[in-house]
This record gives C-alpha cells, structure tokens and sequence, in this order.
C-alpha cells in the first residue's frame, strides 16, 4: 500500500474577506470560512457567485479588498502565491504543451531545488496511486480530458503541500468520466487526508465529495454545513432550492391557525400541518408563506400519516429514470412541482391526482428567493 508523505496539515481561516472589483463589483462580501486541518471542503454556487474569486484570494493570485486569510497559524495577506504552500488544480488543467506528463509534474519540483532521486521517487509514487504510469512519456495534446486531470492532478500532489485548491476540476469531462474521477477524489483525500477546499457548481458533486459545504450566492454564505444537514435543514429557500435533484418544490399559500390546529392553505387545498409548527407558525398567520416539499416526500398513495395533507394537481409530463418516475404536475392555482413516484405507478398525462405529503419533510419559508426558513426557529 501507497503511503502519502505529507507536510504537517494546515488549517484554512478566511476572516471577513471582501473582493470589490473596479471599486464597484462586489464579486465577494464579508466571507467568513472555517476550513479544519484535514478536511475536505466544498464551496458551491450558481455561476458567477464568487466562488473562484474566493479561492483566488487564497492561493493569493487575487488581492483582497479587505480581509484577513489565514493558513495554519501565520496571516498570508502579504505572502506571495509560491510561499503559501497551497496547490491549486485548475479547471483547464494549466499543463505545459511543450513538456510531457513527468516533466510537468516534476516543474515544481525543480524549482524548489530538489533533487532528482527525490522527484523520480515521488513522481513514480504518485504517478502509481492515480495510474498514469504509463502517461508520463506522453505532452498534454496526445492525452483525453480525463488523462490531463489526473496529470493535474498528480502535479499537485507531488508538490505535498499544506492544502489542495480545485477549482472545478472535472466540469470539462464526460458524465461517465466525472463519476468515476469524483469516487476516486473522494479516496484520494483519505489517503494523505491533506485540507482541501474544492470549487464547483455542480451540487451532486458537492454533495458526494464534501465533508462540509459550504452554499455561496452572490458572493455572501448563505449557510456551512455537512451535505445532510444542508439537505434536510435549510436555512433559506435559496439553499433548499440550490441542493437537490430534481429541486424542492415551492407552493405560494399561507398558514392558517384554526380550533388550535396550523394548517398550509395552498388555493382551495388545506395541508394540516404537525403541531410542532402550532407555536413557530403563529407570528406568521395570514401572511403569504411558502411551503416547501422534496419530490420524495410526495406520494400518490393515502396512508394513516397522510391522510390530511392532499393537494390536488394535474399530470404534465411523465419521465421514467429507473429507480422512480418523475412526475411533472400543475396544482390549481397554476404552480408547477414535481413529484418522485413508484416507477411502476399507473398514471397517464392529464390525470387528476390526489398527491400526500409527508407531514415531518414540510418547510415554510418567507416568501423571498433568500427567504428564512421559519420552521427552524426552535
């Protein structure tokens, strides 16, 4: 077994970081981020949230606004990108043309003056862990996409720095490609369990791949958290529609208190809700509110749990992906959701379907695309 030597592990600590382009794009605002020796963090966001900007400003090819960075202990505010003892993969890999994959790989290397024997034991290492052995002969243009990643990637590695920075690394593969490729990130990062900040917008990825996330939209936090916590407690409707595949859907109604009893009245439908949300949901009555509900948690099948929590809706279109059916409805009042179904269920378009929600999966946001998600308040 492959044993990775590497550097005492660093934590990464951005301390109120603002990046204002042109003194009036503010690409980056008052971020404040934790990352732990060791571990692997994932910053995840629509296109044009930040998310490099940040990472940038952490190899230090960036200059902050304002802000504090810190890597282990020492402040790298002033430190040039080469001394902060980070690697940063890039999203087209930044291979040399001109040089073959043991010569890129050994660049570094070289200019930190070490030696030969060194290099060669370390490449061979790694070239062995990723299984490029055979590539190393080989310049970047005779290689696949999948090939110049791990090219990249073992470049980085070699280097055995304090933390890993990637910057949407696998966006240029194929899906079958970026599958694989993830699982074996995911292994790699156990092996020398070096800190690890990876950028994408891709939200399975994050899910997959980080042990915490961290949900960035226009450049502020929207909420940090391990990827279950983010998926079944979200703060705000931006990150609970952010995460997941097909999205959570969102019904436009109201709550309602009645004879002690809350309820969601969505159109002419009345969703009752636990009584768990009586006391949370009582500064909110009468005010437009936002239901939230996973495909999942919609069923087309009454049972003892579900009883009182029908709406109504019309089918769409129907789309079999194996392992369940995606349902494509219209309620009523005109909103769109999607409910994931039993792949064997008997439905047609144009059906009119009773659809049950799960009681314990119901959210109520306020109403804004960032709205609080109020049935966290206890």
């Amino acid at each position: 077994m492959i044993v990775l030597k590497t550097k005492r592990m660093a934590r990464i600590l951005l301390e109120n970081v603002t990046k204002v382009f042109d003194g009036e794009v503010t690409a980056v605002r008052d971020f404040n981020l934790e990352v732990r020796d060791g571990e692997f963090m994932v910053i995840v966001g629509p296109s044009g949230c930040g998310k490099t900007t940040t990472l940038r400003m952490i190899a230090g090819l960036e200059e902050m606004t304002s802000g504090n960075v810190y890597i282990g202990d020492a402040q790298v505010n002033n430190v040039s990108p080469k001394d902060r003892d980070v690697a940063m993969v890039f999203q087209n890999y930044a291979l040399y043309p001109h040089m073959n994959a043991y010569q890129n790989m050994a660049f570094a290397l070289k200019m930190r003056n070490i030696s030969r024997t060194e290099i060669k034991k370390r490449i061979e290492e790694v070239a062995s862990l990723l299984g490029i052995e055979h590539l190393l002969h080989r310049k970047p243009g005779t290689l696949s996409g999948g090939q110049r990643q791990r090219v990249a990637l073992g470049r980085a590695i070699v280097r055995r720095p304090r933390a890993f920075l990637f910057d949407e690394p696998l966006s240029n593969l194929d899906a079958a490609l970026r599958l694989r490729t993830r699982a074996e990130l995911k292994d790699l990062h156990h092996k020398p369990k070096t800190t690890t900040i990876y950028v994408t917008h891709d939200q399975t990825e994050a899910m997959c791949l980080g042990d915490r996330i961290c949900v960035v939209r226009e450049g502020e936090i929207q909420q940090t958290a391990g990827p279950m916590e983010l998926y079944e407690k979200p703060v705000n409707r931006f990150v609970a529609g952010f995460l997941g595949t097909p999205p959570m859907n969102f019904l436009a109604g109201g709550t309602k208190l009645k004879n002690d009893t809350a309820f969601f009245k969505i159109g002419n439908d009345a969703v009752i809700l636990g009584r768990r949300l009586k006391t949370i949901l009582r500064d909110y009555c009468d005010k437009p509110m936002v239901l939230g509900i996973r495909p999942e948690d919609i069923s087309l099948h009454q049972s003892s749990e579900l009883t009182n929590n029908a709406i109504s809706a019309t089918v769409n279109v129907i789309e079999p992906i194996g392992i369940r059916t995606d349902a494509y409805l219209t309620h009523h009042t005109g909103q769109k959701l999607i409910a994931g179904i039993d792949p064997h269920a008997r439905l047609k378009v144009n059906d009119e379907v009773k659809l049950y929600l799960r009681l314990e999966k119901i959210h109520i946001f306020e109403p804004s695309e960032t709205g609080r998600n109020v049935t966290l308040s206890d």
